[in-house]
């Protein structure tokens, strides 16, 4: 760890940004890009990666840009650096959604944030995964699960524990419901397919580079939501862990803050042993978002559904795009 700089170098910041880009992304899209200044890193939605039938109103992709943004705050607080965070940089490019500014770690100035210090948080941005298997049949224990709900609070979002089996039975049937809808729409099939690639290629969902062409085939031609949604309801009945990520309101702001949130969670969670995956289906299909709302008993708006527990097996971390690839360079870097 390094302590009592003065200024961080442009390399140290992009040393930054390659745990940055170990956030979480719907479908791997990596939807982020980021600019280096003197002393400071803008973080910009990508919106070519963007997924207009799931993710209409780039909610998703905010959010996992959020992520992204929660990873370099850890990064940096790791390297002895606090931040001073503006999730309102100007309007000129709407596609800016944060500019991050380094200080080194006990610095005075107003503005510089808490520093994300602990050790832990730092070594699961490596090795967390989404682990889309069923859980280890292990309750969770209550220390763990207070620990997640703190979490999200100090990111100033909501993590609601679903405990009732009735509850967690009518989710579960929503997820279902979900499914159908999207996989009854031709548009979300070929998005879910285009985005099926062989590891190589640095993002998406991996497929296996001799089959992929047959798999991207079956998903754009066939209507598989009844089977997908059954097997997503047996998960989400299953798991040790189900919860909603809600936030006060549904604005941009939100969004960066709900994936903030999420990735903290995800991060505490690793570090009691836990992984987590998603079943999103009621908060993708705007007809399904406001019944989930309702059964929660809850004004937040829901913003990821997440099931959480021990897992059984290992799992390939999902391949990332090179730095370079998100790095924008400015003329004076070239």
């Amino acid at each position: 760890m390094a302590h009592g700089r003065t200024t961080i170098t442009k390399d140290q910041i992009r040393s930054l940004i390659r745990y940055a880009i170990l956030a979480p992304s719907s479908h791997n899209t990596q939807p982020w890009r980021f600019e280096i200044t003197k002393g400071a890193v803008s973080l910009f939605a990508d919106r070519t990666r963007a997924l207009p039938a799931n993710d209409p109103d780039d909610r998703e992709l905010t959010i996992s840009c959020g992520c992204a943004l929660m990873n370099l705050r850890v990064a940096a607080a790791r390297e002895g650096f606090g931040v001073s965070v503006d999730l309102s940089p100007a309007s000129d490019d709407g596609d800016r959604l944060a500019v991050v500014s380094f200080q080194p770690e006990g610095a005075s100035q107003p503005g510089v944030t808490e520093p994300l210090s602990k050790t832990g948080l730092f070594l699961s941005m490596e090795t967390r995964r989404t682990y889309r298997k069923r859980f280890a049949p292990r309750e969770v224990p209550k220390v763990t699960l207070d620990a997640l709900v703190a979490a999200a609070s100090e990111s100033g979002c909501e993590l609601k524990l679903l405990e009732s089996q009735a509850q967690r039975h009518r989710v579960a049937e929503l997820v279902a419901e979900g499914d159908a809808v999207q996989w009854a729409d031709p548009e979300w099939r070929r998005e879910l397919a285009d985005w099926m690639h062989p590891r190589r290629r640095g993002d998406g969902l991996t497929v296996p580079g001799l089959v992929a062409p047959v798999v991207r085939a079956v998903v754009r031609m066939f209507n598989m939501g009844k089977s997908v949604g059954a097997k997503d309801h047996q998960l989400a009945e299953e798991s040790p862990v189900l919860a909603v990520l809600g936030t006060a309101g549904d604005s941009r702001a939100d969004w960066l803050a709900a994936g903030q949130a999420l990735q903290k969670v995800l991060l505490v969670a690793h570090t009691h042993g836990l992984q987590a995956s998603y079943l999103n289906q009621p908060i993708q299909v705007a007809s399904l978002r406001p019944k989930l709302q309702e059964l929660l008993e809850q004004v937040a708006f829901p913003q990821i559904l997440l099931r959480l527990g021990f897992p059984e097996d290992e799992v390939h971390a999902a391949p990332r795009r090179p730095l370079d690839d998100v790095y924008i360079a400015k003329k004076s870097d070239a």
